[in-house]
């Protein structure tokens, strides 16, 4: 299984920019699609989580919006109203069910970088 995170580049701040993720792979299904987002020197922060409820963290709350496509094995973040601080690498992360696998496991996507500029 592989996760494939896109959408991410330079842009202004204001305004909306949404990422991808595609989860690909042996999956029978995905419990828990995340974002996360990583700046240099800082742990990585939790954005947003769609499972049994939505959840988002404190820094994004009434900004961004998760959603997912589950026939796609896709999720999405809304990045509504950026701000600088939003800079950085974002990470998307499920916890999948696979063929192989007795039990669900945690996945990671490679990253993609939003940089938001004044």
């Amino acid at each position: 299984v592989q996760l494939q995170a896109s959408g991410g580049g330079v842009v202004q701040t204001g305004g909306s920019l949404p990422l991808s993720c595609a989860a690909s792979g042996s999956i029978v299904s995905i419990n828990v699609m995340n974002w996360y987002r990583q700046v240099p020197g800082k742990m990585r922060e939790f954005i947003a989580s769609s499972g049994e409820r939505i959840i988002y963290g404190d820094s994004v709350k009434g900004r961004f919006i998760i959603s997912r496509d589950n026939g796609k094995n896709m999720w999405y973040l809304q990045m509504n109203d950026r701000e600088p601080e939003d800079t950085g690498v974002y990470y998307c992360y499920a916890v999948i069910k696979t063929e192989l696998d007795a039990l669900p496991r945690v996945f990671w996507g490679q990253g993609t970088l939003v940089t938001v500029s004044s």
